[in-house]
């Protein structure tokens, strides 16, 4: 594309980003990897400098999706996709039961900063279980159905569900304080 016009306008990044864009080549691993860690930094970056009694706002009625509600949702997530279903450990599921399926965005009476923190454990724990795996062909059982699911099938689910939520996350920081960005 020689001689094709660049952009002047891109959107804007967001103020005091300090995410690693991940890299335009590199193995599959390494991509998938580093795009899944790229959202999870989007993700706290949305968050970043709100108040904690405002980041359980629920901003965008009549939604009940507020950030504190995604922190708590992305860490079961985090929890039920790498480490009960690929790496099969016997650990509790978080804000979650079958009578209750939505207190993860509904009880939010819990402490936001220790919501937040176990978050970022649930992701330091999915970081570990990825670099300890051999290979992305390596299979948990998806407790749904009973079959095999790959570690590169969790990791590709895993990036769908945080681009998701971090497009409400850009909805509800916008209605929070006005702030925008990539």
């Amino acid at each position: 594309m020689t001689g094709a016009p660049v952009p002047i306008s891109y959107a804007p990044r967001w103020s005091g980003d300090t995410r690693t864009d991940p890299p335009a080549v590199g193995d599959e691993r390494e991509t998938l990897r580093s795009f899944l860690d790229w959202h999870r930094a989007t993700f706290e970056l949305k968050c970043a400098g709100i108040p904690p009694e405002r980041l359980s706002e629920r901003a965008v009625p009549p939604s009940s999706l507020s950030l504190h509600g995604l922190a708590r949702h992305l860490a079961g997530v985090e929890r039920w996709w790498f480490r009960l279903q690929f790496a099969g450990e016997d650990v509790p599921m978080l804000y979650y039961s079958d009578d209750d399926p939505d207190q993860d965005f509904d009880a939010l009476d819990g402490d936001v900063d220790e919501d937040f923190d176990v978050w970022r454990a649930e992701c330091r724990r999915s970081r570990e279980i990825v670099t300890a795996a051999a290979s992305l062909d390596e299979t948990g059982i998806e407790r749904r159905t009973g079959e095999p699911v790959s570690l590169r099938a969790i990791m590709v689910k895993m990036i769908a569900e945080y681009a998701r939520h971090n497009g409400h996350a850009d909805l509800l920081r916008e209605r929070i304080d006005g702030a925008i960005g990539l």
